[in-house]
């Protein structure tokens, strides 16, 4: 009888212990995506591409990693490890190339944002630093609203705002201060006028000015 009453008690207790060890239990799950347009459709590693545009090549993209969102709004491609990027004319010849260390195209609207240590340089010696640069592809231009340094063989200029055409051959600077050769000045008659090319005011300084409206802010593009 002891016997029996041992066994039902030590059965009771064990029951009791994986009753207890069970209900501690918990489920090792990860978060719910709430965001579904967050994750890319497609993501490639060590690209080197060319990227035509009408049937023709316009450039040369190499980067280490590239996103591409077609349901977030906008649209866009992402380039977060860095970007280098090559421009064609139509001859296929290599008109100048930019790098950033980040950089983002929303294809929708054909526009570019780069961030980071942004760098161009152009077949004419033309060398542009900034921390950031747009390039709208429906107006063919730059522009920067951050600091921006321009050096050409011939001057060399900074400035907060900066716009150009997409050649680099027609550029505007703001807020400026730079520094000029010689020759740009002695080749000018004394006039009460400023000289082309040089600042007329102290602020603004201007290459062969655009013909084109000014460029307007884009909105903030929600990321």
């Amino acid at each position: 009888m002891w016997n029996v009453r041992k066994t039902l008690f030590i059965s009771h207790l064990s029951f009791l212990i994986l009753f207890a060890a069970c209900s501690e239990q918990r489920e090792h799950t990860a978060p719910a995506v709430n965001d579904r347009d967050s994750a890319s459709m497609m993501t490639s590693y060590g690209i080197n591409t060319l990227i035509s545009d009408s049937g023709v090549i316009k450039y040369r993209i190499v980067t280490e990693r590239w996103d591409v969102n077609t349901v977030r709004q906008p649209s866009r491609w992402t380039f977060e490890r860095g970007i280098f990027m090559e421009q064609f004319d139509e001859q296929f010849h290599i008109e100048g190339y930019i790098t950033a260390d980040t950089a983002w195209y929303y294809d929708q609207l054909k526009l570019w944002e780069l961030r980071g240590r942004v760098y161009i340089r152009n077949v004419n010696g033309l060398r542009f630093n900034s921390e950031e640069l747009f390039w709208d592809g429906i107006r063919h231009e730059f522009y920067s609203h951050k600091f921006s340094r321009v050096v050409t063989p011939e001057r060399t200029l900074e400035g907060t705002y900066f716009r150009s055409d997409e050649h680099m051959t027609h550029y505007e600077v703001t807020n400026s201060v730079g520094s000029f050769v010689a020759s740009d000045m002695e080749s000018e008659p004394e006039t009460s006028q400023p000289a082309a090319g040089t600042a007329a005011s102290g602020d603004t300084t201007k290459v062969a000015p655009l013909v084109r409206q000014a460029a307007k802010r884009h909105r903030k593009v929600k990321r």
